[in-house]
C-alpha cells in the first residue's frame, strides 16, 4: 500500500484527485497507475484502470487471477466493473469512499451473504481486504479537497 501511496502523491503533484494503484503478481509490483482524469481529459482514467492496463500489457494477459490491486480509495463502479472483469485475484484497498464507492450500492461488510445471493460486485473469487493504511490515504484525500476550497 506505501507504493500506492507513492502513486497518490504524483496525482497530488500533478493536481489530480490523489488516488494511486499497484498491481502485484507474485513478490513483483508489475504495473502502477495514479489517476489522470484531468491530464488527459478522460473521465475514465482512474489510477485503478491505468494499473489494470498497464498489468495486461506487462503479463500479457487478458486475466490478472494471481494478481493483487493495491489502490489507496475504495473502487467506484466504474472501477469495480473493470476489477470484476479482470478476475483480479485480491483487492487491497486503504481509504472507504461513501459518497464515490462501490460500498454506496453494497454492504461490503459481509462478502459471503453477497456471493450467497449472487450480488457480490468483484468476480465471485476475489478476495477484499478494505482499511490497510486508511488513516493515511484518507488524509490525503481530506487534503487535496480543503485546498480546493
Amino acid at each position: 500500500m506505501r507504493k500506492a501511496l507513492q502513486q497518490a502523491r504524483l496525482a497530488l503533484d500533478n493536481n489530480e484527485v490523489p488516488i494511486g494503484a499497484i498491481v502485484v503478481h507474485g513478490d513483483t509490483v508489475i504495473a502502477s497507475g495514479y489517476n489522470q482524469v484531468e491530464l488527459l481529459k478522460d473521465s475514465t482514467a482512474h489510477a485503478e484502470i491505468i494499473a489494470l492496463t498497464a498489468a495486461y500489457s506487462g503479463l500479457g494477459a487478458k486475466y490478472l487471477m494471481d494478481a493483487t490491486l493495491y489502490v489507496t480509495v475504495e473502487p467506484c463502479m466504474m472501477c469495480t466493473g473493470a476489477l470484476y472483469w479482470s478476475k483480479i485475484g485480491r483487492i487491497v484497498f486503504g481509504a472507504s469512499d461513501n459518497r464515490n464507492g462501490i460500498s454506496r450500492f453494497f454492504d461490503l461488510r459481509d462478502a459471503e451473504a453477497l456471493k450467497q445471493r449472487q450480488q457480490w460486485p468483484f468476480h465471485p473469487k476475489t478476495i477484499l481486504e478494505k482499511g490497510v493504511l486508511a488513516t493515511e490515504c484518507a488524509a490525503l484525500m481530506q487534503d487535496f479537497f480543503k485546498s480546493l476550497r
